[in-house]
């Protein structure tokens, strides 16, 4: 479903949290061609056990390196993966959620243009979605364009006219879309973590936001979810 770039031999940084969607950003962005790297970022979130799906994405997509950073967004707090405020499992409501993290798409993706312009990539690739998913601010059309104003402004490479391409492929697809992309491109969704709350034992609680789209792509797209619930 992706369209494809003349984008052989040509270095991307692929922001990977471990989730299904970042999986099928960079299964898209290994598909065109880009030789990759992957920058995660461990912010001290409550469903730490996405940086081992991160590590096992990483290695299944081949990339020649990945950084995993800590920040420790708990120092803000003000988001029920980053505080002591439960997350929400009564569905998927109407407007923003507590399990957004103030600002986050916006300072991973300044992280990630630093990581880009120190190894002389131009190419960001990130899996946020604004069709199925919980009506985070920056996941929206609007807010990657601003930012890929913002990175030609605010670097070198972007004034000396080597400007960035923020890539965000599945920006206008459904979780039953990217369910069939990660099977179209041999992904195995079960490598990926979708969970906010996981229970202790490891598994998926079922009931957050995050799980239940993931259930209802799969479910929608006909494919076999390879989840563990709850």
């Amino acid at each position: 479903m992706a369209s494809q770039v003349n984008s052989e031999g040509r270095r991307a940084i692929v922001l990977l949290s471990g989730g299904l969607d970042s999986m099928v950003s960079g299964g898209i962005a290994r598909e065109q061609g880009f030789q990759l790297a992957a920058l995660t970022i461990d912010y001290n979130q409550r469903h730490r056990v996405e940086l081992e799906a991160a590590r096992r994405v990483a290695a299944a997509l081949g990339v020649d390196r990945h950084v995993t950073m800590p920040l420790n967004l708990r120092a803000f707090g003000g988001s029920s993966l980053t505080d002591d405020i439960d997350v929400p499992k009564d569905g998927v409501m109407p407007g923003i959620p507590s399990t957004y993290v103030p600002a986050r798409n916006t300072i991973f993706l300044s992280l990630a243009l630093g990581f880009a312009e120190a190894t002389g990539a131009r190419d960001i690739f990130l899996g946020v979605n604004a069709l199925d998913y919980s009506g985070y601010p920056d996941c929206r059309p609007e807010f990657i364009a601003a930012f890929q104003h913002l990175a030609d402004l605010a670097t070198k490479m972007g004034v000396e006219g080597q400007g960035f391409t923020i890539h965000a492929p599945l920006q206008h697809m459904t979780k039953a879309d990217i369910a069939r992309e990660a099977d179209r491109l041999g992904l195995d969704a079960g490598m990926s973590w979708s969970c906010y709350d996981p229970t202790p034992d490891g598994r998926h609680c079922g009931l957050c936001d995050s799980c239940r789209l993931r259930s209802k792509g799969f479910a929608e797209a006909g494919l076999a979810d390879p989840t563990v619930y709850a």
